[in-house]
């Protein structure tokens, strides 16, 4: 019997380290296979975008203002392309963030749990509408809006162009709204996450509940809202069906009420008949848009671990 009970716990002993090592080879390769997914876009994005470089010249193609990529003598300039996409990503991030993140505070801290059973699920919900169907209601419902609001702000201006209410402003609004679910659900969790101690401390102290949120909670749960402005500002820079549907897809000056264009929204528009240069360089336009991703998930990372290190 002895014996048997000692045969049983070596086997399990060798069981255990076995599945150890398959767990930690398993978690290596998918780790691996992340690098290799990043790296291997990297070096794709890179090797299409160059050749329109090298023909057109970097400086034609970025600082250029001028997109005619069909005329007789074409040019390339998308200048006003990133432009916009820089404006309208900072302008949706400054609108979504802030409401996302006070909707995250009121769920986690304030809301009667009755009420927060009511809302998540529509904050949900909002996770789960496609991309599209922003694009149409923004159509049907935001565009009038704004085409009224452009009407009276520019009835006596004869040099203003109207756009029917697709401009950047509608652009904004619909990617502010579309950030909202990612914001408002990581920083809620992050919220909820924060030890019931440093609340509970801060209030010994003497703070007050509101105090306590944006003096104790928040800085406590930094990581986590850094982590949702970063996938929010993600998911603003990558979106494309629905700011097709609203912000008029012209090459103009980003300003409130102009018809603009986006970096994803060219790329969308033009791939399906563009051939030859004009392909390579809505390649390079994509390569633009992939190194605005990654300057700005380097930059939110060495912020955050700023953080953690100050807080260390």
């Amino acid at each position: 019997m002895n014996h048997y009970k000692e045969f049983s716990i070596k086997s399990n002993v060798r069981n255990k380290a076995m599945v150890e090592t398959v767990a930690q080879m398993i978690f290596a390769i998918c780790a691996l296979l992340a690098v290799v997914i990043v790296a291997s876009i990297t070096v794709y994005m890179i090797i299409s975008g160059m050749p329109a470089i090298r023909e057109v010249g970097w400086k034609e193609i970025l600082f250029g203002t001028v997109w005619k990529p069909t005329a007789k003598e074409p040019q390339f300039g998308i200048l006003y392309v990133i432009l916009t996409s820089i404006v309208g990503t900072l302008l949706a991030i400054l609108l979504g963030v802030p409401l996302g993140l006070l909707t995250a505070v009121f769920l986690a801290e304030i809301a009667p749990k009755p009420l927060t059973k009511l809302v998540k699920p529509a904050v949900e919900l909002l996770a789960g509408i496609p991309s599209v169907v922003y694009g149409l209601l923004g159509i049907y419902i935001l565009n009038p809006i704004m085409f009224r609001l452009e009407l009276f702000l520019f009835r006596d201006d004869p040099a203003h162009q109207f756009t029917g209410g697709a401009n950047l402003l509608s652009a904004v609004i619909v990617l502010a709204i579309m950030i909202l679910p990612t914001v408002i659900n990581i920083s809620e969790t992050s919220i909820c996450a924060v030890p019931g101690s440093v609340k509970a401390a801060s209030l010994a102290l003497g703070a007050s509940h509101m105090q306590t949120i944006f003096k104790a909670i928040l800085p406590a749960a930094k990581s986590g809202v850094v982590t949702a402005v970063l996938l929010g500002v993600g998911r603003a820079i990558g979106e494309a069906m629905a700011i097709t549907l609203v912000s008029g897809s012209t090459v103009n000056v980003p300003l409130p009420f102009h018809s603009v264009r986006f970096l994803t929204t060219a790329i969308v528009s033009e791939m399906g008949y563009a051939e030859g240069l004009h392909r390579q360089v809505l390649f390079t336009i994509g390569m633009v848009l992939f190194l605005f991703v990654m300057v700005i998930n380097i930059s939110l990372t060495k912020v955050l671990k700023k953080g953690k290190a100050e807080n260390d």
